[in-house]
């Protein structure tokens, strides 16, 4: 599978929000990437998808923008294709660990490319070794459903990254969210 990424060092990223509830559990700093391959139709950020668009990140003010308010839980890594720059989000993912805040990462890949992924890109591993959970699969316009937690269509997974490691399941069939406890109408 070949997959486009960043060439440069530096992570390239489209925008932030400092305070996000849509974008995973609690009160979340979110980091959109620039570029992506999938390019699903319906995009929610069709902006990002653009590899030579977006600007250089300084990974100093998003720490201290995430240090300076309290009520930010945890971290959101989406795109754009976060795993397209792996090796660029590994500082700033253990920066957030750090932090004690939980990592969620969206992907258009699915955690069964990831992992395969993983096999050759120490970032990718490193990424799927470190976040808490992750929304897997394209957007898919067909399946679109705006009832789900966290994600746009029903083909994506909502992974529990930490309890499928904790399993041993890596590799496997994932730990999905237990998500029985939302009301529904």
């Amino acid at each position: 599978m070949q997959k486009e990424i960043n060439e440069t060092k530096k992570l390239k990223i489209a925008g932030v929000i400092d305070e996000s509830i849509v974008d995973g559990p609690g009160i979340r700093y979110v980091v959109f990437v620039q570029g992506c391959p999938h390019r699903c139709e319906g995009c929610h950020n069709p902006q990002t998808h653009d590899f030579e668009g977006g600007a250089e990140a300084d990974i100093e003010k998003i720490l201290a923008e995430i240090d300076a308010d309290p009520m930010i839980s945890g971290v959101t890594f989406s795109g754009g294709e976060p795993f397209c720059q792996a090796q660029q989000l590994c500082e700033l993912a253990d920066q957030v660990k750090l932090r004690k805040k939980n990592l969620m990462i969206y992907s258009g890949y699915t955690y069964e490319q990831l992992t395969e992924m993983a096999k050759e890109d120490a970032g990718v591993k490193y990424l799927l070794e470190t976040a808490d959970r992750l929304i897997d699969g394209p957007f898919i316009l067909a399946e679109r459903d705006l009832e789900l937690s966290f994600r746009g269509s029903r083909n994506q997974r909502y992974i529990d990254l930490a309890a499928t490691r904790a399993a041993g399941k890596t590799g496997g069939e994932p730990i999905l969210v237990d998500e029985s406890w939302q009301i529904r109408k």
